[in-house]
Parts: structure tokens; sequence; C-alpha cells
């Protein structure tokens, strides 16, 4: 494709801005992947339907082999590479899979997490068998799924007791200022 068929689009992506200047038909997997260096998300059947390739844009989960990279121009995305912390530590997902033994080959795992994080996000207290629904459009062929919900369970565990204490320690925090805040 000539150099004048190509768009110019802006991405924030884990908080970075990219800019990049792709052809129209580009799939935003492959912007990730190929344009801005991203490999963390996966690509499996190019189809939208194994869920290898689920990130968090704007906000919902996406299966970003079925989006074009214009469509996503000025779109908030969160990959799998923004889940850990900046120094390096693991989200608590990434720390209950490899607890856990969520994984095995690890091809899925990305969109799983994704996917996961999402839902956990919109549900932190779920049943195990609406974790099995929350994750239900991601397909992993080497585990079986059991381990995958043992691991999303146990991280809405952690990520609950987090909270909680994190509230404790806010409601703390306010008495000693000398005045008391409902947060």
């Amino acid at each position: 494709m000539s150099q004048n068929n190509l768009k110019k689009i802006v991405l924030t992506v884990n908080g970075k801005e990219y800019t990049a200047s792709v052809e129209p038909r580009m799939l935003l997997s492959d912007v990730l992947r190929d344009e801005l260096g991203l490999t963390g998300t996966h690509v499996g059947c190019e189809h939208g339907i194994c869920g290898a390739c689920t990130i968090i844009m704007d906000g919902r989960p996406v299966r970003s082999c079925l989006v074009f990279g214009v469509q996503a121009d000025r779109a908030e995305i969160r990959t799998v590479e923004g889940l850990a912390e900046p120094d390096g530590s693991l989200h608590p997902l990434q720390e209950a899979f490899w607890e856990k033994h969520g994984l095995q080959c690890g091809f899925c795992t990305p969109g799983v997490l994704m996917s996961a994080c999402h839902f956990l996000e919109q549900n932190p207290n779920p049943s195990r068998e609406e974790i099995r629904e929350g994750i239900s459009g991601n397909l992993c062929r080497c585990t079986g799924y059991q381990n995958i919900v043992d691991a999303v369970e146990m991280a809405a565990e952690f990520l609950n007791k987090h909270k909680k204490s994190e509230e404790e320690t806010s409601d703390i925090e306010s008495v000693h200022s000398g005045r008391k805040v409902e947060v």
C-alpha cells in the first residue's frame, strides 16, 4: 500500500500514548504487535472465536483481531503488558495463575487474563459458575479450565481482602486527620 493511503492513529496503551501510521485494513492486534512491539497480545484464530487476542478497549473486553486499527483511534487500551506493576511485580491475577497452575502452554493466557481482569472489576465476588461464564469467551485446549477457575477465584479473594484492608486504612487515616470521611 502506498504511503498516501496510510492513516495516522493515536492510541493510549497501558497509560502511554502512541502514534502510528497504519493501513486502513490493518487489524488492531497487528498494530499492537507489529507497529507498537507489544507482543503479549496473541493471535490465534483471527476470527474472534478463541479470545487469545482479548484486550480492554475503552473499558470493555474486545477481540483485537476483530477491530481495525483505525477504529481504535483515540482509544484507551489495556493489554496484558499493562497488568504488572511498574516495578515488575505481578498483578494478583498473574500471581494466582502461577500459584494455581492456571496455564500450560500459555498461548491463551494473555486473553484469559484480560477477560478475567475485566470480569473481576465488574463482579468482585463471583461464584465459580459466574467465573466460568466470565471466561467463556476464551478457549484453552490445555488446562480443562479447572485451574483457571481456581486462579480467578483466588485472585478475587485476594483483591477483596486487599480492598477491605485499603478501606480500613483510609478510615483510620480519616479519623487521625480529625474528621471522619466515608469512602
